[in-house]
C-alpha cells in the first residue's frame, strides 16, 4: 500500500520534468517470496523500475568483465526527437533540435545534463535524485500520518526505517531499468542473494557494493525468482510446504557452509522435477530428501545449475530475453570441480 501511494505521487512529481519515470514497484527477495532465512537482515526490498523520460531513450550496454552471473551494464541514455509527438496538444521540447539558447530560456534540462556522467545513467546520482523525491513525497502518502521515517545513508539505493509505536519495519527502495520487455533488471545495487550468503566453498558472489563504478549496474534474476514462486504458490496442494522445506535448509542447517542461495536454487530445480501434486503436508518428509538427494547429485557431479540461465523448465509466464533462453547453463559449482579441496570439503559438509 506504501509503495502504490508514492508512485502515484512519484509519477505526478516527474510529469513536467526530464527526470526517469518510476514504475509500480516490485517485491524482490525472500520477505517476498515467503521464505527469511535465519541469516535475513530484515530489510524488505522492493525494485522501482524506472523509464526514460520523453525524449530519452535507455540503452543497456554489457561490460566486458564479471561473470555471467555476476554481469554488469551500463545504461547508455540518448536523446531522440520529439518534434513529430505532442503532449497535450503542445509540441514537446525537442533536445535534438532546439537550440541551447531556447532550452536555456525555458529552464529544461536533458536527463544527460542532471544525472548521467557523460553518457551514462549515474548509480550514485540517480540515488541522491530518487532520495530526495521519496523526501519530498512523503508528506503527499496517507501513510505519513501515522508512520514516522527516519532515512538511513546509502549511495545506491533509497533505504528508510518507519515506524509506529512499537511496530516498525525497514524499507530499501532499489531502483533499476528493465532489459527490454523480460523480468529481467539492471538495478542500483546487488540485491539480497548477491550481496550475502556466501559460503566457505560456494563463492561465485559478485564484488561488494561499494567496489562497483558508479556507471555499473549489476544485472539482477530476482524479479524473475519472485514469479516462479508466485507461479508455483498458485499450483501447489498445499501452498507453503515447499517455502518450509526451504526454512528448515536455511534456518535449521544454517552453519553446515551451503548458502541460503544455494538451497534456494536446489529447491527451485526441485519444484520443477518433482510433480506438484506431490507437494502435500504429509509428504513433507520425502520432499525434504528429494532436496537432499538433488543436492548429492549436484556435488557428486560438481554441477549446480543456474536456475535462471538457459533452463528450459522455467515457466513460460517468466519472460526472458530471447538470447537468455539458449544460453549454456551457467553451472555454480564449478569452482569445485577446479579444487579438490573444496570439493572435499563440500562433501564432508553434506
Amino acid at each position: 500500500e506504501l509503495m502504490e501511494s508514492f508512485t502515484r505521487v512519484f509519477v505526478d512529481s516527474v510529469s513536467n520534468s526530464f527526470y526517469p519515470v518510476p514504475e509500480e514497484a516490485i517485491g524482490v527477495g525472500s520477505a517476498f517470496e515467503g521464505w527469511s532465512p535465519r541469516e535475513w537482515d530484515g530489510v524488505y526490498r522492493v525494485l522501482v523500475p524506472l523509464n526514460p523520460p520523453p525524449g530519452h531513450a535507455f540503452h543497456l550496454e554489457l561490460n566486458s568483465a564479471g561473470q555471467t552471473a555476476a554481469r554488469t551494464f551500463c545504461v547508455r541514455v540518448e536523446l531522440v526527437c520529439t518534434c513529430k509527438r505532442e503532449q497535450l496538444g503542445e509540441k514537446l521540447l525537442c533536445f535534438v533540435h532546439h537550440s541551447q539558447e531556447e532550452l536555456r530560456r525555458k529552464q529544461k534540462r536533458s536527463l544527460l545534463e542532471t544525472l548521467c556522467t557523460g553518457s551514462y545513467l549515474d548509480v550514485e546520482k540517480t540515488s541522491h535524485w530518487f532520495y530526495q523525491l521519496v523526501r519530498s513525497s512523503w508528506l503527499h502518502v496517507p501513510q505519513s500520518y501515522s508512520w514516522h521515517l527516519l532515512f538511513q545513508p546509502c549511495s545506491r539505493s533509497c533505504q528508510f526505517r518507519l515506524s509506529k509505536g512499537k511496530k516498525s519495519l525497514t524499507v530499501e527502495m532499489l531502483f533499476g531499468v528493465r532489459q527490454g520487455d523480460s523480468d529481467i533488471f539492471v538495478v542500483s545495487q546487488p540485491t539480497e542473494a548477491q550481496k550475502g550468503g556466501s559460503s566457505i566453498f560456494v563463492s561465485s558472489q559478485p564484488a561488494k557494493a561499494d567496489l562497483i563504478p558508479s556507471t555499473a549496474w549489476p544485472e539482477t534474476y530476482a524479479v524473475a525468482e519472485a514469479k516462479f514462486f508466485w507461479h508455483i504458490s498458485r499450483q501447489v496442494p498445499c501452498e507453503s510446504l515447499h517455502l518450509k522445506c526451504l526454512q528448515v535448509f536455511t534456518c535449521i542447517l544454517r552453519g553446515t557452509g551451503f548458502s541460503s542461495c544455494t538451497w534456494k536454487t536446489v529447491v527451485m530445480h526441485v519444484l520443477t522435477t518433482v510433480p506438484l501434486s506431490r507437494w502435500r503436508r504429509r509428504e513433507f518428509a520425502r520432499r525434504l530428501w528429494d532436496v537432499m538427494a538433488y543436492l548429492r547429485r549436484c556435488l557428486q557431479l560438481k554441477r549446480l545449475e543456474h536456475f535462471v540461465l538457459g533452463n528450459e523448465r522455467l515457466p513460460a509466464e517468466i519472460s526472458l530475453p530471447p538470447a537468455m533462453r539458449t544460453v549454456e547453463p551457467l553451472n555454480l559449482f564449478e569452482h569445485l570441480a577446479r579444487d579438490p579441496a573444496a570439493h572435499r570439503e563440500a562433501m564432508r559438509a553434506y
